[in-house]
């Protein structure tokens, strides 16, 4: 409920927002995205080379004794609607993994395709929020896990655009 009223407040307050142009933009923020059965969230960069496409990295760390978790992936993003105060955008992106269980470290691939947006609000247009929806896979070691994807601010990213 919590997150719904503060979903709610951050839309109704980001309407007098201007989404600023990203062209040659570079951001620091972060995500939780990796397909693993535990969450890993991760540092991530994006840069906007053009006024059409955006590169973003991801890297997540966790050195848990017997639980060590590890994941680092890139993403294309390709803007499709510009609004004021937003962008949507559609994106796919490819992974490395590795989760250690049991004393045994496994590694495999995680791949994503997803819709997303990101909005700014007022006063603090450098500052954006991404949601996003859509497919992934992920497979370590022998298990392939197929999932939908549902991802809030809180968990698809923020980002601090310089």
């Amino acid at each position: 409920m919590r997150r719904f009223i503060l979903l709610i407040a951050v839309l109704t307050l980001g309407s007098a927002a201007q989404a600023k142009d990203l062209t040659s933009r570079l951001a620091v923020g972060y995500a939780n995205q990796f397909g693993l059965d535990e969450e890993l969230p991760s540092v991530a960069l994006r840069y906007f080379p053009n006024g059409e496409y955006g590169l973003m990295g991801a890297l997540g760390v966790d050195t848990t004794k017997n639980n060590s978790r590890f994941g680092f992936s890139a993403k294309i993003m390709k803007l499709i609607f510009k609004e004021d105060n937003l962008n949507f955008y559609t994106g796919a992106s490819a992974g490395i993994v590795s989760r250690e269980l049991a004393g045994k470290t496994n590694s495999g691939f995680d791949l994503t395709g997803v819709m997303g947006v990101e909005f700014f609000l007022p006063g603090l247009e450098n500052l954006g929020f991404s949601m996003e929806a859509g497919v992934g896979v992920t497979s370590v070691s022998s298990e392939v896990r197929f999932r939908t994807i549902g991802d809030h601010p809180l968990r698809a990213g923020i980002f601090f655009y310089f």
